[in-house]
C-alpha cells in the first residue's frame, strides 16, 4: 500500500494548498467587509490556484494508474510501482502543472487592465481576469481553451481507460466476493474523481447557460472548498 499512501499524502498536501489560495482571502473579505485586492495579489492568487488545481487533476490520474496496476497486474505491482517510478510520476505531475501555470500567468501579464476593474467572483479566476482586460484577449482565449482540452481531457481519458481495463479484468474473477473486493479498492478513488469532475463540469455548464456571475461564484465553492474538504474524509473512511 506504500505507493498509494505516498500519492494520498501529496493529494492531501495539494488540497490544503489549493483551499489556502482562496479561503483565507475570502474570510478576510467577509470579516473586514472589503473586497479589494491588489494587482500583484490577484496574479499571485491566480497562479497558485492554477498550480494546485492542475496538480489535483494530474494526481487523480496517477492514482487511477496505480489502481490499474494493483488490480490488473497484482503479482507485478511492487516491481512496476517501485519508488523510482512513483517519484518520477510525482515529479512529472509537478512539472506539467508548473509549466501550465507559468504559461497562463505570462499570458495574463501581457494584458493591460483598466483601473478600478471589478471581478464578479470571490477569487481571481483565470477566465474572469482575462475578460476584464482592456487589450485584445484572442490569443489568451485560444491558449486557455487548448490547455483546458489538453489538461482536462487528457487526464480524464487516462482515468476512463484505466477503469475500463479494471472492469474488464474484474469480470474474469469467478467468485462474487473477489469482484467486490477488487471494486472496493477503487471505491474511494472513484468517489473523489466523480466529485472532482462533476463539480467542475457543473460549475462551467451552469455559468455557460445562466451567465449569472453570482450563481457561478456560489457554485465554484463546491470545487474550491467542499471537494478538497471531502477528499480526506472519503479516503479516511476507506483506510
Amino acid at each position: 500500500h506504500q505507493p498509494m499512501y505516498n500519492f494520498l499524502f501529496n493529494l492531501s498536501l495539494v488540497d490544503i494548498c489549493f483551499t489556502s489560495t482562496t479561503v483565507p482571502k475570502m474570510l478576510v473579505n467577509i470579516q473586514t467587509q472589503s473586497k479589494a485586492i491588489t494587482y500583484a495579489g490577484c496574479i499571485t492568487q491566480m497562479c497558485f490556484f492554477l498550480l494546485f488545481g492542475g496538480l489535483d487533476d494530474i494526481l487523480l490520474t496517477v492514482m487511477a494508474y496505480d489502481r490499474f496496476v494493483a488490480i490488473c497486474h497484482p503479482l507485478h505491482y511492487m516491481v512496476i510501482m517501485n519508488p523510482r517510478l512513483c517519484g518520477l510520476l510525482l515529479l512529472v505531475s509537478w512539472i506539467i502543472s508548473a509549466m501550465n501555470t507559468l504559461l497562463q500567468c505570462l499570458m495574463v501579464l501581457r494584458l493591460s487592465f483598466c483601473p478600478g476593474s471589478e471581478i464578479p467572483h470571490f477569487f481571481c479566476e483565470l477566465n474572469q481576469v482575462t475578460q476584464l482586460a482592456c487589450s485584445d484577449t484572442f490569443l489568451n482565449n485560444i491558449v486557455i481553451y487548448f490547455v483546458t482540452m489538453l489538461l482536462g481531457g487528457g487526464p480524464l481519458a487516462g482515468i476512463l481507460y484505466s477503469y475500463s481495463k479494471i472492469v474488464s479484468s474484474v469480470k474474469t474473477i469467478p467468485p462474487a466476493q473477489g469482484k467486490f473486493k477488487a471494486f472496493s479498492t477503487c471505491a474511494s478513488h472513484l468517489s473523489v474523481v466523480s466529485l472532482f469532475y462533476c463539480t467542475n463540469l457543473g460549475v462551467y455548464l451552469s455559468s455557460a447557460v445562466t451567465h449569472d456571475s453570482q450563481s457561478s461564484a456560489i457554485a465554484s465553492v463546491l470545487y474550491t472548498v467542499v471537494t478538497p474538504m471531502l477528499n480526506p474524509i472519503i479516503y479516511r473512511m476507506k483506510t
